[in-house]
């Protein structure tokens, strides 16, 4: 039975644990309810009130003004601090003041500029040098007294390009001191750093990247006895206008939530959630992301139904699991964008970019509404790069689309890549087929890699042992290309079926690349027919290998899992890994299947990332680093995937230990 909670007053109740899958909870009053670890798998939160109770909040309040109060203490401090510079019975005192002065001004130039974390990391920097400098100073103010100092201060600190800052604070200090003495140089302090509060304050909750910082920490704050969902599975559940200011949802499960016009949803403690984006938060709440970019943003599970988000660009985007029921993504970039279980029923695609996105058998695609797509990403040059269909004339017909779009699931790649003889591969796939008939092996394409390399990809039934099936047949297929022709022969005589494979495999290889067309069983090879690519470009298009976009979005999704850094003037091994993903992508240098094989190895490095210390993981990585080390050998050295080889391995290295 449904629980139905609608219209009452909740505020304080706690539901940790329960199970309340697809209850009512629309209208309620929720303040302080407490949902940690709860199922509200579909629940219906529509129009409900969250956030803190009166108490807390008269409590936070109360906070607040004792943390204000501290802080206009520490400020007069600071400022009666700064006016020591004017002792003139204390060459201690001068120093003090001196270094007090240089300290803040440096922090409130950084602070404005770059932010408070990076402010607070001046802090000590400055403070070393301002000792040195303030020495100077102290000795100058003995000699020539308190206006010459003064005007240094100003000069000085004008020459060095700290600018209208570091002049008002050098003039109020001298003027405040010479007009009425400490108590007003107090004064003047306090005002200073209320003013620049105020500031920070006011940037930040407009969503400056630069205070997000201090953002999180007002938040955080605010959220103390709010609303808690944390912990919680949110999937499905439905926001619809509700209030949720001073609430948290760190760790919940928001698959497919639903946020339309919810109310200040950016105040809430997102934690690691794709809420922590406001723009994110934005789109959510109004639906509309037109021309908005949103490069390789964690949307894994995002409801956007129905949104207009035509012209946006999701390039290198997870959208797994996401809902884009009847959303218009007309002339969206998709390109690697991850689509993993994503429901695009009835969704607008015409003009979309679609060059190497993620689609998997379980990306649903009914009712696609699609006239054209093009393979690649527009250029100058040319503005509707492998636009599908060929014939500009010609559009899709209702239900086209999804059938020319269908990927290759679940294959065995069968990579050759030294010396290919077309019959020792038809012998060896047809005894394959035969020894393995539970694998339902059909071959499904055929790709020439280079002069004298080819990929076989057959589809498999599910559950196949990929890793044993690949290693018997190539070693069957290594002992029959050591045999003569004639041994050769003897296999083959009236066999028509290894004839047939071994001329598509000859074919094959002097053809830039060949697919099979039509669903047709292995163990009867001659009912394949093969056809150029042109007429057949399913996910990457000519020349590109259909599963790079794939392989790139797992390196992304891998990489989202990996902590940030603390510190952001030292990256970590997200950061260098996410580095190397990006050189990797971008060479010109390199072959699209050197690409693949080289994100592979980022992919290790990846999942190795997640305990680095781990002897084992740190094997794991010194291996993927050879590779990428081979695979980058033989580079031209103007590359520039040379020169991020060169400053990234090493300290991805180092961070695993490895030296």
């Amino acid at each position: 039975m449904v629980l139905d909670f609608s219209g009452q007053n909740l505020r304080g109740r706690n539901f940790k644990g329960q199970n309340l899958a697809g209850a009512n909870f629309s209208y309620a009053d929720i303040r302080g309810a407490n949902f940690t670890n709860a199922n509200l798998t579909g629940a219906n939160f529509s129009h409900t009130k969250a956030g803190l109770q009166r108490r807390w909040a008269i409590f936070l309040v109360l906070g607040s003004w004792l943390l204000s109060g501290l802080s206009g203490f520490l400020s007069a401090l600071n400022g009666y601090s700064v006016l020591l510079i004017f002792d003139t019975f204390s060459l201690e005192n001068r120093i003090v003041g001196c270094t007090v002065l240089i300290v803040l001004i440096v922090f409130f130039l950084v602070t404005i500029r770059q932010g408070v974390a990076a402010g607070l990391g001046a802090v000590a920097v400055a403070f070393a040098v301002a000792i040195a400098i303030a020495g100077a100073f102290a000795v100058a103010f003995t000699v020539a007294g308190a206006g010459a100092v003064a005007g240094a201060f100003v000069v000085a600190f004008a020459v060095a390009g700290t600018g209208a800052v570091a002049f008002t604070v050098a003039v109020v200090f001298a003027v405040a001191f010479t007009v009425a003495g400490a108590g007003a140089g107090a004064f003047a302090g306090a005002g200073a750093g209320t003013l620049l509060s105020i500031y920070i304050s006011w940037r930040a909750m407009k969503g400056d990247e630069k205070h997000s910082l201090v953002r999180n920490i007002a938040i955080a704050f605010a959220a103390t006895g709010g609303t808690s969902f944390r912990g919680a599975d949110l999937t499905n559940a439905d926001f619809t206008q509700a209030t949720l200011k001073s609430t948290d949802l760190r760790n919940t499960i928001l698959i497919c939530s639903r946020w339309h016009q919810a109310k200040m949803l950016d105040r809430v403690r997102p934690g690691s959630t794709y809420l922590q984006n406001s723009q994110v938060c934005q789109l959510l709440i109004t639906g509309q992301g037109q021309d908005k970019n949103f490069y390789r943003e964690n949307l894994r599970g995002i409801n956007l139904q129905s949104a207009n988000l035509a012209d946006a660009s999701f390039i290198g985007a997870d959208l797994s699991k996401a809902n884009l029921q009847d959303a218009d993504l007309s002339r969206a970039k998709l390109k690697q964008t991850q689509l993993d279980t994503t429901d695009l029923t009835g969704a607008t695609l015409t003009g979309a970019y679609i060059e190497d996105w993620g689609i998997t058998n379980t990306t649903k695609l009914h009712g696609v509404r699609c006239e054209y797509v093009f393979m690649r990403l527009p250029t100058k040059e040319d503005p509707d790069p492998l636009r599908k269909p060929d014939n500009k004339q010609e559009v899709f017909a209702d239900g086209d689309f999804a059938d020319f779009i269908k990927p290759i699931f679940d294959t065995l790649d069968l990579y050759h890549n030294q010396g290919v003889d077309p019959r020792a591969v038809a012998i060896a796939f047809k005894n394959l087929a035969e020894n393995h008939p539970e694998a339902e092996l059909e071959i499904v394409a055929m790709e020439k890699r280079g002069d004298d390399k080819i990929l076989l990809r057959a589809k498999t039934a599910a559950g196949s042992d990929k890793s044993q099936l690949s290693a018997e047949y190539f070693d069957d297929y290594n002992q029959l290309k050591a045999l003569s022709q004639s041994q050769q022969l003897l296999l083959i005589e009236k066999d028509k079926r290894i004839i047939s494979l071994e001329n598509m495999v000859d074919t094959a290889l002097k053809q830039p690349k060949f697919y099979t067309q039509g669903d047709t069983n292995m163990s009867d090879i001659s009912g394949i027919n093969i056809q150029d690519s042109s007429n057949v470009s399913g996910i990457a298009g000519n020349n590109s290998i259909a599963n790079l976009g794939t392989i790139s979005g797992n390196v992304s999704i891998a990489l989202n899992e990996l902590p940030d850094a603390t510190d952001a003037e030292k990256p970590g091994i997200k950061e260098l890994l996410s580095q190397l993903q990006d050189a990797i992508i971008q060479s010109t240098y390199l072959s699209e299947e050197d690409k693949a094989e080289a994100l592979e190895q980022v992919n290790t490095l990846a999942e190795a990332g997640k305990n680095p210390q781990e002897s084992t993981k740190q094997k794991t990585a010194k291996t993927a680093i050879t590779m990428l080390k081979g695979i980058f050998t033989g580079l031209p050295a103007v590359a520039s995937l040379v020169e991020a080889g060169n400053k990234l391995l090493p300290a991805i290295s180092k961070l695993f230990g490895l030296g």
